[in-house]
């Protein structure tokens, strides 16, 4: 490199993806080359970048990343958004976590626009990698710097899912709740439902299944009525039961129909006692109500005629 006969552009490329999966990293010698490469009236692109990125991770070096960028970027090197995506990536599903922090910082000194994609990048790595703490540090931040209203629905909508498939709902209700009553954020109505769902489903979370329909309620989305039958159709009490009728509605109860909804699933689930416990518990509109009362009427002759024919047979 010192004599008249330079080595090529592709060469140069060569000498520096060796390097870099040296035993030891020179990064003297990796300075050097890209000097002769720039020199030579060659432009370090982001297939380039790539090339030596992914030397870097065929030896588990991807540690290194920063020094390696800030070397190529001391040499004219300007990543692009989906360069700089991927180097986020990598290292947030690698366990980088240190480099990757590393990686966000000097990013956020030296870029002016908006790096929303590279944030989205970082997180879906983190979740990817399960590294449910760094993901949502690494949301906070992004929300600190780029703004509430900044693309922020998507990613939550990721972060809830990857904790609840990771059975952590109630890591997701603190999380929602934080990012909802500090932030302002409005998640998607999606992205509730998975919360409520997933909360209901665990049995010990009621009142914060309760508290996610209020979050909703604030924001003008239906209450999520499916998941509360289905947990009531199962397990929920009587009192529970009240519970959701007031919480649901901005009256004192809500409408008929969702009553004659819950003592179906009461019934229908053989959970004739909690149904009548409920029933008891309600308005006396609710207990002299033509429909309600109709329901379990059918009910009871239904089970009686069962009985009828069991007996005969």
């Amino acid at each position: 490199m010192i004599g008249g006969n330079k080595p090529s552009s592709p060469d140069c490329i060569f000498l520096l993806k060796k390097i870099v999966v040296g035993e030891e990293l020179d990064m003297d010698l990796f300075s050097r080359v890209l000097e002769i490469f720039k020199a030579s009236g060659n432009v370090l692109t982001d297939s380039n970048l790539d090339s030596i990125i992914k030397s870097l991770t065929s030896v588990g070096k991807m540690a290194e990343c920063n020094g390696i960028l800030s070397a190529m970027e001391e040499h004219g090197y300007v990543p692009s958004d989906s360069s700089r995506s991927k180097i986020a990536f990598k290292l947030s599903k690698g366990g980088k976590t240190e480099e990757a922090r590393e990686f966000m910082d000097n990013l956020s000194t030296t870029q002016n626009d908006s790096v929303y994609g590279t944030w989205v990048s970082l997180i879906k790595g983190y979740c990817e990698a399960c590294n449910m703490d760094e993901a949502s540090r690494s949301f906070r931040e992004m929300v600190e710097k780029e703004g509430a209203s900044f693309g922020a629905q998507p990613l939550l909508d990721l972060l809830v899912g990857t904790y609840c498939r990771n059975n952590k709902p109630f890591d997701a209700y603190k999380f929602v709740s934080e990012m909802v009553n500090d932030k302002g954020l409005s998640p998607w109505n999606a992205t509730y439902k998975t919360l409520t769902s997933k909360l209901l489903t665990e049995r010990k979370y009621f009142k914060e299944a309760i508290d996610v329909m209020t979050m909703m309620k604030n924001q003008d989305y239906a209450p999520d009525l499916d998941s509360f039958v289905k947990y009531f159709s199962k397990t929920g009490s009587a009192e529970e039961a009240i519970v959701f009728s007031q919480a649901m509605s901005s009256k004192r109860f809500p409408s008929t129909n969702v009553f004659l909804r819950l003592f179906d699933a009461y019934l229908k689930a053989g959970r004739k006692s909690e149904a009548q416990d409920f029933l008891s518990k309600c308005p006396s509109y609710i207990k002299s109500h033509a429909d309600v009362l109709d329901l379990f009427y059918s009910r009871k002759s239904r089970g009686t005629k069962t009985k009828a024919v069991a007996v005969a047979v």
